[in-house]
């Protein structure tokens, strides 16, 4: 008899323990997956913080692009003192760019090639993508834009993006990930 009990015990206990790695505990919810520590480019979190050339930026929000079969996004990262976007493209390999709005005109439609600034530049890709917007993203709503997005041989970027007839500039440069440096943040907006 106590031979029978003892090899019942056992057999609960192991099975408990199977289920507990499991995360499956009778009575208790499924074991939540965890949020990965290590951040990257593509899964930064409002209130992570950006390091690049000697600055911190905070993740303020997110807006995630789609046309047909392309995605793309950007993170609007802030400090004290500027606001930036890191764009973040995957074709058949990742593009990283950091952007800054920037005011002027560009008669529209802009052409294949097209000269902002004294730089020159050429189109690398357009079309109209619906956005969505994650946290602060400053009066972007979730809608759609027609793009233009143009480059040149010094790794400038120029990105033209129509919302209900009002044109946004903003110009950047392609930039090696590896410079930037990700610390995961609490999940909270720093600035409002």
């Amino acid at each position: 008899m106590l031979y029978l009990f003892l090899l019942l015990f056992t057999g609960a206990a192991v099975f408990l323990l199977v289920l507990q790695q499991q995360g499956k505990l009778p009575g208790t919810k499924a074991k939540e997956s965890l949020k990965p520590l290590e951040r990257n480019v593509f899964n930064l979190e409002i209130g992570d913080i950006v390091q690049y050339e000697g600055l911190d930026w905070f993740v303020e929000g997110k807006l995630i692009y789609n046309d047909n079969s392309d995605s793309w996004f950007s993170y609007l990262l802030q400090n004290d003192e500027q606001i930036c976007w890191l764009s973040v493209e995957e074709d058949d390999f990742v593009e990283v760019s950091i952007f800054h709005e920037v005011s002027g005109d560009i008669d529209l439609p802009p052409g294949k090639n097209l000269n902002f600034l004294d730089e020159d530049y050429h189109l690398s890709g357009s079309g109209t993508a619906t956005m969505r917007r994650l946290g602060n993203t400053f009066n972007k709503q979730d809608q759609t834009c027609e793009y233009f997005d143009y480059k040149n041989d010094q790794n400038l970027r120029l990105s033209l993006e129509i919302w209900e007839g009002e044109t946004e500039i903003s110009l950047g440069q392609k930039i090696n990930p590896r410079l930037l440096t990700f610390l995961p943040g609490d999940g909270k907006k720093v600035y409002n």
